[in-house]
């Protein structure tokens, strides 16, 4: 996943804008390039985890573009909803079209990474009941 997705990504069910992004895992392309207008994103920079606004300067597009999340989590710590991230994509999908053994794998996975709250009150899954 792009950092710059995040300029574009809320919460499917509370429209939280913009969701906390814990990474796991990432890759550097050292290749590519900023192309066309800069900066990328409008609003949000989750490369620096700020607003464009905040930054006090341009953002480092030409660094962020050269990196790409693997594995992580994107967390709606208003409705405390958690999305996984998995082979660079960030799966956003509705509750009812979410497969619990697979989201309770990903949490054992990880769950040295995510915050507890998370790993005991998250929705629709977490690890609160025994496995």
């Amino acid at each position: 996943m792009k950092y710059r997705l995040m300029d574009i990504l809320a919460c499917p069910y509370c429209k939280v804008f913009p969701l906390k992004l814990l990474v796991f895992e990432e890759r550097n392309y050292e290749n590519r390039k900023a192309l066309g207008k800069v900066p990328l994103c409008e609003l949000y920079c989750q490369y620096k985890g700020k607003f464009l606004k905040e930054l006090g300067g341009p953002p480092p597009c030409d660094e962020c573009i050269k990196k790409e999340v693997v594995a992580g989590i994107l967390i709606c710590e208003k409705c405390n909803r958690w999305y996984p991230i998995i082979d660079e994509i960030p799966v956003l999908l509705p509750d009812e079209l979410r497969k619990e053994k697979e989201d309770l794998e990903f949490l054992r996975k990880y769950r040295n990474n995510i915050p507890e709250y998370v790993l005991y009150k998250g929705k629709p899954f977490n690890l609160s009941k025994p496995s």
